[in-house]
Order: structure tokens, then C-alpha cells, then sequence
């Protein structure tokens, strides 16, 4: 096939400027002309040039208020602009306004032609940077999914494996687990990256208000539709939708997506033609689905349209050893966002952390290490751990598509076995002991003692509390 040349749009009231270059350089370009401000606007909108020479000096509107006009459309060409006065005002204002360059009357076409080939250089070079800037986004993306733990690896080769297929994805897993990191990550190794990614929370939105949101209304479909809207599903065309809380979405509305599914078209509120768009679906939730179907609160058809891969997200309490690689990353992250300089955590607050069940998942664990570095000490974590321990909820629920598993508790017919719950409770043990024995060795000064434990004043304080210490003892 061969290569399409470069189109360049003329805009000059005298149609030999027009002639010359298309007779010099037509060979290497593809020239098109307008012979007054008005058609060249319209051209503009109607041929996509890729570069614009423009005249400053027309009657009626000068080159300089047709390059104001320009500036107002989304990703205008690069212009160059053409006068038959070498006037530094002009020059100026010109590239005040964005121009790109600016050519004296009378010139050499061969003077032209280093003029555009040069700035048609430079968009090739922006665009290879932007692309290398989308590329490095997302690395740094997948960057935030952190893991080698055999789920963690399991999981991204699914990802990598359907990235570039056209499947629905339906990721299930707890709150917390980073569906969202995954949904934005299949997106952007397909080959719809260059697209719209649209996410929509299915269940933040009003139930009577989600079906307008989802796929647009038409002008006097309801009170306050004062025009035509676009819903979120056109705005993903050619792109991918991801549907947060799929398991929320009322059951009125999910027949329509089911239509959406199989025939990639759909109706807006109050419309009667069929609008068809190319959107790729990827689904989350942390609900499970099968117990939905069968309380009448979920299509089963719609779950197996959208079943046709199913990624399951590891809560963290599953991959443990997961939790060194995660903290590490927050600290630098807000380390660098806070301006802090928080060092590693020391081996109890670590050993804390790999003892705790995280029902918040990832996202818990992340909100802690901010504290532990806005606020400056470690000691956040064990306060942080025994708070949370203290919750109404000490149950956490296994991942939506598992029976639910409770961790640390039995029925107290048998002793429990669990290992992070004994390992818990030994950390616990020895802290307690430990922070004992150096308040006695400093006959109760607690300054002294926080000092010696090199921990906060205020997290001793807050641990002879918690672990009922007195001076009697």
C-alpha cells in the first residue's frame, strides 16, 4: 500500500501561493486550498489537514483572528504562517498564538519545504514522546499491582494472556484486593489504549439515575433534559467500560446490558433509534454473583455473558508474603509525596503486620503506611491493629467467589490451630512482656522507657493501656 502524503491546508487569498507550492512541492505533499478565512475554518473540521499555511492578511478576517478561531478546536493542526511583511509585531503575535512558523513573501518553495518538513519533525517526535510518556504510565500502573507471591503471579499472567482479546473480564475479590488497577491494565495492554477508558461505580450512582448515566437521554425524556446527552457507553466507544459493582446494578437495567453484550447497541432514555458502539466491557465486584442469581437479585444469562473470563483478586491475609514488597512501595511513594525521609519498618512492626487478618485488603494496609509516614512513627501500626481489632466485625468474609472462611475464630469445641492467630498472639505476648521489663528497669519513667523501646511517648502510653500495665505489677 502506498503511504499517504502529508495533507496541507492553504488558507490565502491569493490563489497563487496555493499554485506555486503544489507545482514545487506536490510531489512530496498533498495541498489543499481556501481562498478566504471562512471556507478554510470549514476546512479545517471537514478534511483534517495535518499542517496549515495561513496568510496573516485577508480581507475580512486577518490570519491572525483565524488562528485565535483554531486555538478554540480540539488538537488543531501545527500552522505556519505566510505574510508578505517581515513586521516583528506580526511575528510576534504569531507566536504568541501558537504558530509554529512564519515565512516571508515572496519565498522559495524550497524555503517552504525546510519550514514544514521541520515542524512536521517535531509532531512525529511529540507524538513518540507522548507514547513513551503513556507507555511509562502504565508501567508505573502495573507497578502499583505488587506481588510475586504465587497468586499475585498467577493472576498477571491472566492478565497479560486476555489483555489483547476482546473477552468480557468480570474481576471478583474482595474491597480493598485493586480491581481497578487490574481493569485500567487490561486497558492498556490492548489495543484500545489510544482510547476512552470510562469507569462507572454501579453502585454510587442512584438507581434512577444510573440508566441515564449508562446510556444517555434524549432532549424532554424527563424534567431538566434540556438536550441530548451522550451516556457513558458512547463515550467509551472504541475504548472500554469498566462497571464497578456490577453485583448493585438493578435488575431492571441489566437486560439492557445484556443487549449491549450480545448486539452492541442500545437505546437512550426517552429515544427510539438504536445506537450502536464498539466498547469492550470489564466488570468487578465483590459480591457473590451465584448467591444473587438465586435469590432473584441477579440474570444468570448476564452472568455468563459476562463470565467469559473471571480473574480473582488474593486478599491480602492470602498472600502474606506479599506484605514486605507492599510497604516498601508506599513508604517511597509517600515518602516522596509527604517529603519525608520515614525509614524501613523495624522487625515487631513488621512481624505486626504479617499477623494481621486485613479485612481492608491492600487499600487498609496502604492508608497506614500514609499515617505511619505523615505522622512519623512506626507505632501508628500496632494502634492501628489493635483499634481495628476492636471492631463490632471481627469476621472477614473470603473473597466473593469463595464460601466465606473466618479467620481466628472456632467454635470453641476445638483449640484453634491458625497460625497467624498464634503467631499474633506470641507478638503480642512478648510485646507485652518487653515494654514490662523496661518500665521496671527505669522504675516507671515512661520517657525513658519510650526512649529505650524507641517508640513515640504517646504509643508507650497508649500500650501500658492496652496491655492494663501498672507500676504494682
Amino acid at each position: 500500500m502506498a503511504k499517504l502524503k502529508t495533507k496541507i491546508l492553504v488558507i490565502d487569498d491569493d490563489p497563487k501561493v496555493s499554485w506555486l507550492l503544489t507545482e514545487g512541492l506536490g510531489s512530496n505533499f498533498d495541498f489543499l486550498s481556501a481562498t478566504d478565512a471562512a471556507e478554510g475554518i470549514q476546512m479545517v473540521s471537514t478534511e483534517k489537514p495535518d499542517l496549515i499555511l495561513l496568510d496573516i492578511k485577508m480581507p475580512g478576517m486577518s490570519g491572525l483572528e483565524v488562528l485565535e478561531r483554531l486555538n478554540k478546536m480540539d488538537k488543531r493542526p501545527e500552522v505556519i504562517m505566510i505574510s508578505g511583511h517581515a513586521d516583528t509585531k506580526f511575528v510576534v503575535e504569531s507566536m504568541k498564538l501558537g504558530a509554529a512558523e512564519f515565512v516571508v513573501k515572496p519565498f522559495d518553495v524550497r524555503e517552504v519545504e525546510i519550514h514544514v518538513n521541520g515542524v512536521l519533525e517535531r509532531v512525529r517526535l511529540r507524538g513518540e514522546v507522548d507514547l513513551l510518556k503513556q507507555e511509562l504510565k502504565v508501567r508505573s500502573d502495573y507497578s502499583n499491582f505488587i506481588g510475586d507471591s504465587e497468586p499475585m503471579v498467577r493472576v498477571k499472567g491472566i492478565i497479560e494472556q486476555v489483555a489483547d482479546s476482546e473477552l468480557t473480564v468480570l474481576i471478583r475479590g474482595e474491597s480493598g484486593t485493586g480491581k481497578e488497577i487490574v481493569a485500567r491494565q487490561l486497558h492498556a495492554l490492548s489495543g484500545r489504549k489510544k482510547a476512552a477508558f470510562v469507569k462507572v461505580n454501579c453502585a454510587a450512582i442512584p438507581r434512577d439515575l444510573l440508566e441515564a448515566e449508562l446510556f444517555g437521554y434524549e432532549k424532554g425524556a424527563f424534567t431538566g433534559a434540556h438536550k441530548n446527552k451522550q451516556g457513558r457507553f458512547e463515550l467509551a466507544n472504541k475504548g472500554t467500560i469498566f462497571l464497578d459493582e456490577i453485583g448493585d446494578m438493578p435488575l431492571e437495567l441489566q437486560s439492557k446490558l445484556l443487549q449491549v453484550l450480545e448486539q452492541q447497541e442500545f437505546v437512550r432514555v426517552g429515544g427510539i433509534q438504536n445506537i450502536h458502539v464498539d466498547v469492550r466491557i470489564i466488570c468487578a465486584t465483590n459480591k457473590n454473583l451465584e448467591t444473587a442469581i438465586d435469590e432473584k437479585g441477579f440474570r444468570d444469562d448476564l452472568f455468563y455473558r459476562l463470565n467469559e473470563i473471571t480473574l480473582f483478586l488474593p486478599p491480602l491475609r492470602d498472600r502474606l508474603e506479599d506484605i514486605a514488597l507492599l510497604v516498601s512501595h508506599f513508604l517511597d511513594k509517600y515518602n516522596r509525596q509527604y517529603d519525608r525521609n520515614h525509614p524501613s519498618l523495624s522487625v515487631p512492626a513488621m512481624d505486626r503486620l504479617t499477623s494481621f487478618a486485613w479485612p481492608g485488603n491492600v487499600r487498609q494496609l496502604e492508608n497506614m503506611i500514609k499515617q505511619v509516614v505523615v505522622r512519623g512513627d512506626e507505632g501508628i501500626v500496632s494502634e492501628l491493629i489493635l483499634s481495628a481489632d476492636r471492631q463490632p466485625a471481627q469476621l472477614v468474609t473470603a473473597a466473593a467467589s469463595q464460601p466465606p472462611v473466618a479467620v481466628g475464630v472456632t467454635d470453641g469445641s476445638e483449640p484453634d490451630f491458625s497460625l497467624k492467630t498464634r503467631i499474633g498472639r506470641t507478638v503480642a505476648s512478648e510485646e507485652k512482656r518487653i515494654i514490662s521489663e523496661v518500665l521496671n528497669r527505669t522504675n516507671w519513667n515512661r520517657r525513658k522507657a519510650a526512649d529505650l523501646l524507641q517508640i513515640s511517648y504517646r504509643s508507650l502510653l497508649y500500650k501500658i493501656k492496652d496491655y492494663n500495665l501498672n507500676a504494682t505489677k
